[in-house]
């Protein structure tokens, strides 16, 4: 093999091995491509078996990448950490060794709410010590699973899309969640989309159909031109340029045809929900003639209907469609339901049966696909032969539509989706947040993550003892159970590993019993292994779904009828069928919680698993996002009384998995933080009010202070600056959605997050349950006019009092030293800084009240300067904090005392 020499003209030989060393500076690749150039063009053939000899070292390559955070953004970003942590310590300490005597009280106050907020900013700050970015390989996914003239090795996909009220969830928005799975670029045979109807509604069914008969136009269209989005609404809304990049001449014609199509589609949508506003006497009649079986939607029976699939769901050009079913579990008077973590297992069952899928994407209604391959960059993960054995759930980071320019609520939740997600993904992996998540079955099933082979120990021959250890010899015959149980291969780790070995065992759907094939196994191995693995009780008493169960790579009998296994379908979906089964405490979505999705992935993180944070250049799924004031305050509300119940339950993270030690303490540090930032809300409240109490009674919260002492706390503040700085730097998201999240986290902390551990307390200590309402979907048709609507809730009394408050206090302080002179000014700045600090974070929640008008609601004025007047009289005639001076009596010694 010939070298070029550069510079000299000459020609370099070298000899032996060296010739073909991989650890030389060039890959294999390159010296390949040196070596053809050198001996000249080789033909057509040649070139055809190099190019296949380059697809296939190129499909060996791993499918995805980890990127890490460069380290000249990161270093900084921890040493600011170590050094705000070593302030934060000497300022803790100050504060605690010097109290102000005069007002001990606003004192004890002030230090209980810093060591507070220092212990919660620990608990958020080192889970994002690790951040990491990813990145995937498409093109090596489909060289590695989808060669040409071979089946395609992709793995199946069961879609879930949960709906439960038409009304506050148009039919018009879930159809068009359905259209965009339905187009998406996977392979048709490999989908089935699943809806679920917990409001058991006619018109979902309805719509649903009218959608089904859609799709066999839109989806065609989608394929052909490859168009994104590939939901129809906001593909037809987008102001870009349609005919940038498409060539083909009858893309235009076909465009507009298919617009009109729409168009119509949506107006038979809007006539079934007109329709539906006004429900007859007798009830629904569908078009047979037959009552509608969900009538009455807190007691009706299971409903499943199948409108696409295998049997005739075929597009206007004749080809396959994705399997489309709509479900609806049955609900009786007098069972937990559990809403729609209950709705969810529904689905996993149902799902189980029919097609069975070895991994499941969930969306909520309002999410729909706007990258067509989210599910292949799920893949990369799920599918890599290195890491996605592991894998429990790939999360994508949740992206809306619909949200004001300037985001004034922190709609789009940017730093917790941008900076806390990637610090977890470095860890064990980032929390499942409810929508845009790709799961794998078996890890909902309460199983645990496959152990990797176990690395081989050292055995000598017993002559020297310094190396290795003396092999022993086996004290029982191979394929012979041991005192531990049964043992494979000269192993006995678990009966698990004979279960679910198919060179072992066979599973007896008819009699719920397993059939040995191993000749060696003894009768006490079956005794054993039966008393381990009752799955009637863990799966419920179903044959065909617990057989389901066994296949790890999914599938489903090829013997079953579809008949009979829509009539199993249908009795996995019964009442009753979770009664003495494991569902919902380890096997699904996790009961016990509204925010079920924080408990699932808790627990699948205490078995080891990990997750996997996936952020595609296009955004994999979008949805629609509360605008509103109250809105937005009461879906935060859900979200932290969630976290309550977590907090006060026997999934607690602060001590749940300690035995096993599965889950990794920073990632255990996140799941205690999800579960006790509510109760900020007290020491922030308090701290809201501090700098208007302080104005209103002329008192301090700290000591005269010296000049050492003052140098710490301009470190303090500036480390607190600089870290958030850095964080910016190395995730990328701007300061204004990083100030807007600090504002959002005050507004909600001294509301929605108060009222939550309110709530909480009464639910655990008196049993007061709280529903809640299903948050609208629904649109206004002026853009952002929601934004600008006013909605009475007693969540903006006390955010509207603090305001007020420190206005009051700003006012009366400012007052007090224009009467008390030029000496009294000094003083006042510290005190003033705090409370402007508080009215600057509570601006966007003011301009939420004025609207439009610029018009504060009466009844929001009336209660919170009653409130704030009434509090500011008590406060300055009681004056609790301040130690009361003993003076001579005046009624003894009279005007000369």
């Amino acid at each position: 093999m010939a070298h070029y020499l550069y510079g000299t003209g000459q020609n370099l030989h070298t000899e032996g091995a060296e010739r073909w060393d991989d650890k030389k500076e060039g890959g294999w690749k390159e010296r390949m491509d040196d070596w053809k150039m050198q001996q000249g063009n080789l033909g057509p053939e040649a070139d055809d078996a190099y190019d296949d000899m380059s697809m296939l070292d190129e499909a060996r390559q791993p499918l995805s990448r980890k990127v890490p955070i460069a380290s000249s953004k990161v270093n900084p970003y921890r040493m600011v950490i170590g050094a705000r942590l070593l302030i934060l310590a000497f300022f803790l300490r100050y504060r605690i060794l010097n109290p102000v005597h005069d007002a001990i009280g606003l004192w004890l106050t002030s230090v209980i709410c810093e060591i507070w907020f220092a212990f919660s900013w620990i608990l958020d700050q080192f889970p994002k010590w690790f951040p990491i970015d990813r990145e995937t390989y498409l093109d090596r996914l489909s060289l590695r699973y989808e060669r040409e003239g071979e089946p395609n090795m992709l793995a199946p996909v069961d879609i879930f899309v949960s709906t439960v009220d038409p009304m506050k969830e148009p039919p018009l928005v879930t159809a068009n969640t359905v259209l965009s799975i339905l187009a998406m670029d996977y392979p048709v045979d490999k989908i089935s989309c699943y809806i679920s109807d917990d409001g058991a509604s006619m018109l979902t069914f309805e719509s649903l159909s009218e959608t089904a008969e859609f799709a066999r136009k839109w989806v065609p269209f989608c394929k052909k031109f490859a168009i994104e989005p590939r939901a129809p609404e906001m593909y037809f809304t987008l102001k870009v340029d349609y005919l940038k990049d498409k060539v083909q001449p009858t893309f235009v014609k076909e465009r507009r045809a298919m617009k009109r199509e729409y168009e119509e589609f949506k107006v038979r949508i809007n006539a079934l929900v007109a329709k539906a506003q006004k429900v007859p006497p007798e009830g629904w009649i569908m078009q047979d003639g037959t009552p509608w079986p969900g009538n009455n939607t807190k007691d009706h029976p299971g409903m499943i209907q199948v409108f696409l699939g295998q049997s005739g769901g075929h597009d206007t050009e004749g080809n396959e469609l994705p399997r489309l079913v709509y479900v609806s579990r049955e609900k009786r008077p007098g069972f937990l339901h559990h809403k729609k973590a209950g709705a969810m297992n529904a689905l996993v069952r149902v799902s189980g049966v029919l097609t069975n899928a070895p991994f499941m994407l969930n969306l909520d209604c309002d999410h729909y696909i706007n990258n067509s391959k989210a599910a292949r960059e799920a893949m990369c993960f799920l599918m890599d032969p290195q890491i996605g054995r592991k894998v429990c759930y790939v999360q994508f980071p949740q992206r809306f539509d619909g949200i004001d320019r300037h985001d004034r609520y922190a709609n789009r939740n940017t730093v917790f989706f941008d900076i806390n997600m990637k610090g977890l993904d470095g860890i064990q992996g980032p929390v499942y947040v409810g929508t845009g998540c790709v799961f794998r079955r078996q890890a909902l099933y309460g199983y645990e993550p496959p152990k990797g082979p176990k690395r081989p120990k050292m055995v000598s021959c017993g002559c020297c003892p310094c190396f290795g250890r003396r092999k022993k010899d086996k004290k029982y015959p191979k394929n012979v159970g041991n005192e531990n149980g049964p043992s494979l291969e000269g192993g006995s780790d678990s009966v698990f590993s004979l279960v679910f070995s198919p060179t072992y065992c066979f599973f007896n759907p008819l009699t719920l019993n397993f059939i040995y094939t191993c000749g060696a196994a003894v009768e006490d191995d079956k005794e054993l292994l039966m008393s381990q693995m009752n799955f009637e009780k863990k799966f419920g008493q179903s044959a065909i779904f617990v057989t389901s169960t066994l296949m790890d790579q999914g599938g489903v009998p090829p013997s079953s009828s579809p008949a009979a296994l829509l009539k199993e379908a249908i009795h996995v979906i019964s009442c009753g069928y979770e009664d003495k089964t494991e569902w919902g405490s380890e096997l699904g979505w996790i009961y016990g919680s509204i925010t079920e999705d924080i408990l699932t992935g808790f627990k699948m993180h205490c078995r080891g698993w990990r997750s996997i944070y996936c952020m595609p250049k296009l955004p994999a799924f979008k949805g629609s996002a509360p605008i509103n004031l109250s809105d937005r305050l009461n879906q935060v509300l859900r979200w932290a009384l969630g976290s309550v119940e977590i907090f006060f339950s026997r999934h607690c993270p602060a001590w749940y998995g300690l035995k096993g030690a599965k889950l990794r303490w920073l990632e255990r540090f996140a799941y205690v933080n999800t579960t006790i930032y509510p109760f900020t809300s007290l020491p922030l409240l308090a701290y809201c009010t501090l700098p208007a109490i302080c104005l209103l009674t002329d008192k301090f919260i700290m000591p005269p202070i010296s000049t050492f002492a003052s140098l710490f706390f301009i470190a303090l503040f500036l480390s607190i600056f600089a870290t958030g700085i850095l964080e910016l730097r190395w995730s990328g998201v701007s300061i204004e959605e990083w100030w807007r999240n600090e504002q959002f986290w005050v507004i909600g902390g001294i509301s929605a997050h108060l009222f939550a551990v309110v709530q909480g307390l009464l639910k655990v200590l008196a049993g007061i349950d709280t529903n809640f309402t299903v948050t609208s979907k629904a649109t206004d048709d002026e853009e952002f006019g929601e934004l600008y609507t006013f909605k009475w809730t007693t969540l903006l009394i006390p955010p509207t009092t603090v305001l007020i408050i420190n206005l009051v206090g700003v006012v009366a302080g400012i007052s007090d030293a224009i009467n008390n002179g030029y000496q009294s000014w000094g003083p006042l700045f510290g005190k003033l800084f705090f409370s402007f600090w508080v009215i600057v974070h509570l601006y966007p929640f003011l301009k939420g009240l004025m609207g439009r008008q610029n018009r504060t609601p009466t009844i929001v004025v009336i209660w919170s300067v009653l409130l704030a007047s009434i509090f500011s009289l008590l406060w300055v005639r009681i004056d609790p904090f301040v130690l009361k001076t003993k003076g001579p009596d005046t009624t003894k010694c009279g005007i000369n005392c």
